[in-house]
């Protein structure tokens, strides 16, 4: 039986003028939706546009909904979160997903990657450090727990990028390997932050990965960063 769609509306600003983030939560336990729910609109910078109980309605809804983040299970029916994952990626490339499970298995937490989550965490996070990864995830930094890094770092293979990286480029990607989100990256370098989104663009086509969190850790394989400026943010802090 489906969920009942939660709408709080289209718009992102709430209040005076506040930009808030939208969020979808997609599980299939209906605690945990009405749990992630309630816990989560006590932010006023978060508005809870959506719930769905499988990985094809949480497709479908984000389709419908467009939401800044998504909070995705993984072990769901009727389509699971990694293929739901990839979908959303595919149809909406401005949404960030967020892995939110129980499953702490290598083959969970590269898949999750490889369909473009920009972050994995596990479902013993703590409420506030979801509430800030999910701020994280919509400004475009790496949301990653201790666990999945390492996971991520034994499995990834890195090959190098299909053409050389541009000195601009190269200066985003270890921006990005430090955590800092587009806003931050745009500020340092002192250009816009669309034109950052353009750069990581750029980087993902060339080292032939579909998520942020992919490039720098094939970054940081293929020694185009140092292993301390790879270092995944803990969104425990």
């Amino acid at each position: 039986m489906k969920s009942t769609p939660l709408v709080v509306g289209q718009s992102h600003s709430k209040g005076r003028g506040l930009v808030v983030i939208r969020v979808l939560i997609a599980d299939d336990h209906s605690v945990v939706r009405e749990g992630l729910r309630v816990f989560l609109q006590r932010d006023p910078e978060v508005a809870v546009v959506g719930a769905a109980a499988d990985g094809a309605e949480a497709v479908e809804l984000a389709r419908q909904l467009c939401p800044d983040v998504v909070l995705m299970d993984l072990l769901m029916p009727v389509m699971d979160g990694i293929a739901a994952t990839a979908a959303i990626r595919s149809a909406l490339p401005e949404t960030e997903v967020i892995a939110l499970t129980s499953v702490l298995e290598s083959a969970a937490v590269v898949g999750a990657v490889k369909a473009g989550a920009i972050g994995y965490l596990l479902k013993d996070t703590q409420a506030l450090a979801v509430r800030r990864a999910i701020k994280g995830a919509a400004a475009g930094q790496v949301q990653l727990s201790p666990q999945a890094s390492a996971y991520l770092m034994r499995e990834v293979r890195a090959s190098a990028p299909s053409e050389p990286l541009t000195e601009r480029e190269m200066e985003v990607l270890r921006l990005l390997a430090q955590g800092q989100s587009n806003k931050e990256i745009a500020r340092h370098l002192q250009i816009v932050e669309d034109t950052v989104k353009v750069h990581v663009k750029h980087i993902l086509a060339k080292l032939g990965v579909q998520s942020r969190t992919q490039a720098v850790l094939c970054a940081t394989r293929l020694g185009l960063v140092s292993d301390g400026q790879g270092k995944q943010p803990n969104p425990r802090h």
